[in-house]
């Protein structure tokens, strides 16, 4: 049986009120280059119990996380998690509602989106944060929006050493609107000339720290030319935990500070859900896209939460609005939360120091590999090697072996010859010196 619920004629009717004469017009705006050209490989029809079959196969060539020596990063980190940081994302107080429309019966879940932002806040520095974006390669893409709106200029720089997937959302949402966006060549070495692609056209620079390849940056600088422009500095991080020990980036003069809030309280779960981190200047709160929750007090004097601020078109008029995001990423910000709470301002920052000595002993014990380089003069728990011949194939052997080695650059570049030997490596507090020990040792057994 199949489950056909429109008939040929209905869907003539919607094409004919689309002017469309065919579905494929439907996606003109898809890069003819990212349209698949046949059908997938995939059978026309399985019964349940053979997808099951199937699909608990598929799943069974997994390598799970804590199973082996694991030193993956690249924007997703594995850390150690309390158990009761899932005990207590269970609790009736956090599922009041999905969104917090009605204050009256959603305080739990206004709560804690309010405690969410004022530990963003804290972190990186800035004034105030919103209750999340979806992830931190999209609150990236919103960050570059909002400069525009903020300068009334469009055009943004990107830094060589910004993730390529957050490179990626920001292209394409600034092709959608004909933004220019000047990409900057891959910067392992962290030695690009950022200030002399900044000047009075730009809208906004884009700079990662600690940045994809693990190399840590003084925006200090960068952010100096770009107010003396009209410019704002967006800062990005993918590892929030670095933020325990890093200056954090409004110390250094960001003007909007987006990142993943993966590393606290979220596991890697084979690739999300995943939670947003957004903030800026009290100047530019209007501008900032998503939720902001506020604090005030009911009709009988009584401490109260509501949501403030909500930027987006279905609260107000769609010219109005800042942004079409259309929720929060709520258990995973709520995770954040709980996790930042039980740890506070001294665990974070142990926690921080351990991930740092951690790297530094796995740098320290690569260097010693014959034919290999750690590349970095600065980082936090995640660094660049260069390996003899394909870093890729090195990480299929090794994993052979029992050991999930980091991230080839060529699977974030694809197409780049120049970064077919380089790899990224993360540390954090789950390795052990004997994982260390079995890193290095396969390491050698492979190359």
């Amino acid at each position: 049986m199949r489950y056909l619920p429109l008939t040929d004629e209905d869907r003539s009717l919607m094409l004919l009120r689309m002017a469309a004469d065919k579905v494929d017009d439907l996606f003109v705006d898809i890069p003819a280059a990212k349209l698949l050209t046949k059908n997938v490989d995939l059978p026309r029809a399985k019964s349940e119990l053979e997808v099951e079959r199937i699909l608990s196969r598929m799943a069974g060539r997994n390598v799970v996380a804590s199973s082996v020596p694991f030193f993956v990063g690249a924007g997703a980190y594995k850390h150690h998690v309390p158990a009761s940081v899932d005990h207590l994302i269970q609790r009736s107080e956090f599922l009041t509602s999905y969104t917090p429309y009605q204050p009256e019966i959603a305080q739990g879940t206004l709560q804690y989106l309010f405690e969410f932002q004022t530990q963003v806040a804290a972190l990186t520095g800035m004034d105030v944060a919103n209750a999340s974006m979806y992830d931190g390669s999209t609150g990236c893409g919103e960050a570059v929006l909002m400069a525009h709106r903020v300068t009334k200029r469009r055009k943004a720089v990107l830094s060589g050493g910004l993730h390529p997937h957050y490179a990626d959302v920001v292209r394409t949402l600034s092709e959608m609107s004909e933004d220019a966006v000047v990409t900057l060549p891959p910067d392992v070495a962290a030695s690009e000339d950022l200030l002399a692609s900044i000047d009075s056209s730009v809208s906004c620079v884009v700079v990662q720290n600690p940045d994809v390849f693990g190399n840590l940056r003084d925006l200090t600088p960068i952010a100096e030319k770009c107010h003396s422009n009209g410019a704002l500095l967006i800062a990005v991080f993918t590892e929030a935990v670095s933020l325990g020990l890093v200056t954090p980036p409004g110390a250094m003069g960001a003007d909007i500070v987006v990142g993943e809030g993966q590393s606290i309280g979220n596991p890697l779960t084979f690739g999300g859900p995943y939670v947003g981190l957004f903030a800026t200047r009290q100047k530019y709160v209007r501008q900032m896209p998503g939720r902001l929750c506020g604090e005030t007090v009911d009709a009988e004097g009584r401490r109260g939460f509501v949501l403030t601020l909500s930027t987006r078109e279905q609260h107000i008029r769609r010219d109005k609005a800042t942004s079409n995001i259309c929720t929060n990423a709520g258990l995973c910000s709520l995770a954040f939360t709980i996790h930042m709470t039980l740890l506070g301002e001294a665990g974070l920052k142990k926690l921080a120091r351990l991930n740092h000595a951690n790297a530094c002993k796995l740098a320290d014990a690569l260097a010693d590999v014959k034919g290999v380089e750690v590349l970095n003069k600065s980082f936090f728990n995640e660094f660049t090697i260069c390996v003899p011949g394909d870093a890729a194939a090195l990480v299929e052997t090794m994993a052979q072996k029992g050991v999930l080695a980091g991230v080839p650059v060529s699977r974030l570049l694809p197409g780049d010859a120049g970064v077919r030997s380089l790899l990224i490596v993360a540390n954090t507090e789950v390795n052990t010196d004997e994982d260390r020990a079995a890193f290095v040792s396969a390491l050698r057994a492979s190359i």
